[in-house]
Parts: structure tokens; sequence; C-alpha cells
């Protein structure tokens, strides 16, 4: 204070007035506001993995806050405190279904309008979109007990990724060039049919090779895209028919086998079990892998 004094004395007096006013307007004004921070968005879309679902006690599938997107999005928030998640996935829902609705009510008839429109409304505001979207396209084939049904579901594979590329250039157009899309592939439910012997593992067996080819067609079709994908086909040793694992109250099965058993509820006893939905580990590990693509946090 001392020091401010006599530097007002050496000052002229007109220039001691216009210090004393921009003193006096410091002084009674509040410091200026911060700027708020934009809200920015994850969004989610896809089907029942996208929404978390998982068997009830009474064996219901229903949706919970356990999901990936969950789990992202909770990671996310460290590094982006004004981060959003907006969850647009519908259970049961088909490459199909996502372009014309039909099982999810949207305002504007399917779940890839309701994206698009938020995508156009909030531009420049997205930090990330998640899709898992094809497994269900293929699903009635492969839940059928015989190879012959199995086999069918091959020739339904493209179309499926024709219509998945038709969503992800719909995608791509409503939202600005550079938001980051992580796409991701499926681990494989049917694998838990090898404890059913030898016609199980025949199943088995077969239903690994299909998703093998199915989920390398889903990869190129993301990767021909732009978007980046989360490999949860390898993070769930699909392809490991070896590295025999010990599950509690089961045995000894070959590591694929074992990451079902272990990750989803597809060897769980009713009446939660069987069930293709992943359990809370399970959702962990998807997450983890959509959180090293997209490679945000």
């Amino acid at each position: 204070m001392k020091t401010r004094e006599k530097m007002i004395r050496l000052m002229p007096r007109g220039a001691i007035a216009v210090a004393l006013a921009a003193a006096a307007g410091t002084a009674c004004s509040a410091p200026a506001p911060a700027k708020p921070t934009a809200a920015t968005y994850y969004l989610a879309l896809g089907d029942s993995l996208s929404r978390g679902v998982q068997p009830s006690a009474a064996g219901a599938s229903v949706e919970t806050a356990q999901g990936y997107p969950d789990l992202v999005y909770a990671q996310l928030r460290h590094s982006h405190p004004a981060l959003r998640l907006v969850q647009l996935g519908c259970p049961e829902e088909t490459t199909e279904t996502m372009i014309h609705g039909g099982i999810c009510r949207y305002p504007g008839g399917s779940q890839l309008a309701a994206a698009d429109a938020f995508l156009h409304a909030h531009r420049g505001h997205v930090l990330l979109i998640t899709i898992d979207i094809g497994a269900n396209d293929l699903e009635s084939c492969g839940s059928q007990p015989g190879l012959a049904s199995i086999a069918s579901c091959i020739g339904q594979a493209p179309a499926a990724a024709t219509r998945l590329a038709a969503i992800l250039a719909s995608l791509h157009a409503a939202s600005i060039s550079g938001v980051r899309i992580v796409g991701m592939n499926y681990y494989l439910p049917e694998l838990a049919q090898w404890r059913g012997g030898t016609l199980g593992q025949a199943i088995a067996l077969v239903s690994e090779q299909l998703a093998t080819a199915y989920n390398g067609l889903l990869d190129r079709t993301y990767t021909q895209a732009g978007a980046d994908v989360a490999d949860v086909f390898s993070a769930f040793s699909t392809a490991n028919w070896g590295d025999p694992v010990t599950v509690p109250g089961i045995g000894s099965l070959p590591r694929n086998v074992a990451r079902i058993c272990e990750w989803t509820w597809e060897c769980a006893p009713p009446p939660r079990g069987p069930n293709q939905h992943a359990n809370p580990a399970g959702y962990r590990v998807i997450a983890s892998a959509i959180l090293k693509a997209a490679s945000l946090s």
C-alpha cells in the first residue's frame, strides 16, 4: 500500500485522476466470470450390449447401468468433465431395423434417424460415437442347434455389411469431419455349446469359423468407412482353442469357451442362464477394447 501511494505522488495531476478512476473501477467490479465449458457428448448406438442388458434374478433380460458405454463414459469424464452420455441403442436391433425402425420407438422412426438428428443438432460438440450392430442379423441362424442352419447364415452376412456401410455413411454425413467413430466386433456365445458333447463341439467349431469370417467382414466395413475397430473378438480369445482354463464349477475348457463362461451369462445356471449377454466382467473387457481403439483417455 505504501509503495502505491508514493507512485501516485510522483504522477502528474491528470494521470492521478485517470489512475484513481481505473482503480475504483477495478475495486467495484466483480471478477469476470469464467466461460462455461461447452458440453460435449458421447453418443452410444447399437443393440442390447449398448444398453448394458443382463439377466435379472428371475432370468429376464433387462437394461442396466453396467454396460460398456457407462464404463467408457466414466473413464472419459476424468479428462472431459463436461462430457454427457447419450444412449440411443435398442435391444434386439439389427442393421435393417436400425435403418428402418420397427423395434424401439424413436421420434424420427428409427435409431439411425434419431442419431442423425442428434448429430445435426450438436455439430462440433460430439467427442465420440460408438456402435455395435450386426450380431442380431445372424442371431436367428446361430441360435439353431443344427449345422445346416448355422451354415445358412453365411449368405446373410454380405447384406448386413452393406447395411452397416450405409449406417456409417449416414453418421458421417450428419456429423462434422473428424468425429471419432468406434465400431466393435463381437464375441461368440455359441462357444458355450462345446460343453454339450460331440454335436455341441461340432456346432461350436463351425460357429467359430462363421464368426471369424463375419467379424472380419465387419472390421473391413468399419475400416473402409474411416471408423476405428474395438477388437472384442480377440479380447474374448474367440479363436483360441488351446491354452485351457479351469473354470470353477465347470472344469477345464479351451480358452475361448472359458472366456464365454467367465465373461457372459451363457454358462450360468437357471434362471439367469443360459443368457448370451455379457456380465459385469465382460462389459469391462468390452469397454477396455473401446477405450483402446478410441485413444481418448
